[in-house]
């Protein structure tokens, strides 16, 4: 059985960091965007694995729970990732296979599973790149097997693998708090056109937030603003409101990202700021003519080499 899944990246119209917590994560309050910039992923299956699997005779309920945990009778299985990008690691690193890993043998499924990757949204690039392959590979594995999960089982799934991954299966408009597993459906962000650039440089997540100064910060997003704009359907509202406190640090340290910010904000977007702990920046924009000429200015001046115009999904 092949079965194909997009994984859609994200940004993050609004990011505010509350407070460090005793276990070293930080408590944030986020509003999350999927955009229609996606991966691809492609499962193979011999359909035999799967007639196998479903036809045990310890037999399932409709939620797969009692193939669940079968420590005395290990699955035998094998993952074989391949991706179109040598900046994927392919094997246990990757959180695909961390994920499809954790459901094979939660479940005891014994199979063999070959996936393809292919690689569009950028890497280490604050976009839920790596998430949302993930939350695609939870997906593809309760599909392909019936486990008859609920959202909110692959969700509880996703969190253990990382705290973006809950909101890439969800694939909402969302607030996001916690460490970013409390998600709150919200109105999807009105129609426009988002302008995606990644500057040729990595930040590391973990540095950005160890630099960050919380009870320094002067200034916080204004999170249930943009909520209540997002409720009223106006996308300059929403534009107005837009923040990233992760900024104080990655901008500092990387002014490539002001310079992007400030061409978007000089040649028509209504607000532009850096996703996630960047260095990715991103602009919305109400013309696409404009948001394609920006486009083109980056790519021209050789600021970017991964520039997009996407739509929110």
């Amino acid at each position: 059985m092949e079965l194909n899944l997009k994984a859609y990246a994200k940004v993050n119209l609004a990011l505010d960091v509350l407070r460090r917590r005793p276990d070293g994560y930080h408590d944030v309050r986020m509003i999350m965007q999927n955009l229609s910039l996606y991966d691809e992923l492609t499962f193979f299956v011999d359909d035999e694995d799967i007639k196998k699997y479903l036809n045990k005779d310890t037999g399932k309920n409709d939620k797969g729970s009692d193939k669940k945990d079968n420590k005395d009778n290990p699955a035998d299985y094998k993952i074989l990732l391949t991706a179109n990008s040598d900046k994927v690691p392919t094997d246990e690193r990757n959180l695909i296979y961390k994920a499809v890993r954790l459901m094979l043998e939660e479940y005891h499924i014994g199979a063999d599973i070959k996936i393809h990757l292919e690689k569009r949204i950028p890497v280490e690039a604050g976009m839920a790149g790596g998430s949302t392959d993930c939350a695609a590979a939870i997906k593809a594995v309760n599909e392909l097997f019936a486990l008859g999960l609920s959202e909110k089982e692959m969700m509880d799934i996703g969190v253990r693998l990382g705290a973006d991954v809950p909101f890439c299966i969800m694939a909402c408009t969302a607030l996001s708090e916690g460490i970013g597993e409390k998600l709150s459906p919200l109105k999807p962000l009105p129609s426009c056109y988002i302008l995606v650039a990644k500057p040729p440089i990595s930040v590391s997540t973990g540095m950005v937030y160890k630099n960050l100064k919380c009870d320094e910060l002067k200034t916080h997003p204004d999170v249930y603003g943009m909520i209540d704009a997002l409720s009223k359907g106006s996308l300059k509202e929403v534009a107005k409101r837009m923040d990233n406190v992760l900024e104080t640090v990655t901008v500092v340290l990387y002014p490539e990202i002001e310079e992007l910010k400030s061409i978007m904000k000089e040649n028509g977007a209504l607000n532009s700021i850096m996703s996630g702990s960047g260095p990715t920046v991103f602009g919305l924009f109400e013309d696409k003519e404009k948001a394609e000429a920006v486009k083109e200015y980056i790519i021209g001046k050789g600021l970017s080499d991964e520039v997009y115009v996407t739509e929110p999904v």
